[in-house]
């Protein structure tokens, strides 16, 4: 396998590459597109889940967005990684990030808009899987938005941020700065 990570990606490891399930994959354009395939099969599913501020909902999640592509789809990491908290933490900070937003949403702290930007973020940042945070990340976002009444971000017009672009260097960027606390970017790029 010949995969050629886009700046701001997390590499796996030798062991988490040995789990891919697709036998046919050599190169990361067609590792991208088998599984753009499994998501999108997973977006059918996920919006039609009730309960998504979970620790149970975000393992499922991950899982139907990668269960035809890895092995590990749906299990938190146990490795270090070059970004995200020790992989010890990680389900205490998801159950953490939940009823935090739970709250945020019932006490109307920021805009709705914000709240679910700042999820993003952390949940990112948090990065509890091998593989696929920012994606996961993203489609939770859509989700808890459109619960919230809202519509779908764009994201950058929808363009494919896994691959090496302009688009994908201001998302890297705007989460950068989020986590310096200014989400001004995060809340811009989302929506543009």
């Amino acid at each position: 396998m010949n995969f050629d990570y886009p700046p701001g990606a997390t590499p796996l490891s030798y062991e988490e590459l040995q789990e891919l399930i697709p036998s046919h994959i050599e190169t990361q354009e067609e590792l991208n597109a088998w599984e753009e395939k499994n998501i999108i099969e997973a977006q059918s599913w996920a919006f039609k889940q009730k309960n998504i501020l979970s620790e149970e909902f975000i393992k499922k999640l991950h899982k139907h967005m990668f269960n035809k592509t890895w092995k590990w789809a749906g299990r938190f990491r146990q490795t270090g990684k070059n970004i995200g908290i020790s992989w010890a933490s990680i389900s205490m900070s998801i159950r953490e990030l939940c009823e935090d937003v739970r709250y945020q949403l019932d006490h109307h702290v920021f805009s709705k808009d914000e709240i679910v930007i700042r999820f993003h973020h952390r949940l990112v940042w948090i990065h509890p899987f091998p593989n696929g945070n920012g994606r996961l990340a993203r489609l939770m976002a859509d989700l808890l938005i459109t619960r919230q009444g809202g519509i779908r971000f764009s994201w950058g017009m929808h363009q494919n941020l896994y691959k090496q672009t302009s688009t994908r260097k201001l998302y890297i960027e705007a989460l950068q700065k989020a986590d310096r606390g200014d989400y001004s970017d995060l809340l811009s790029f989302s929506r543009s």
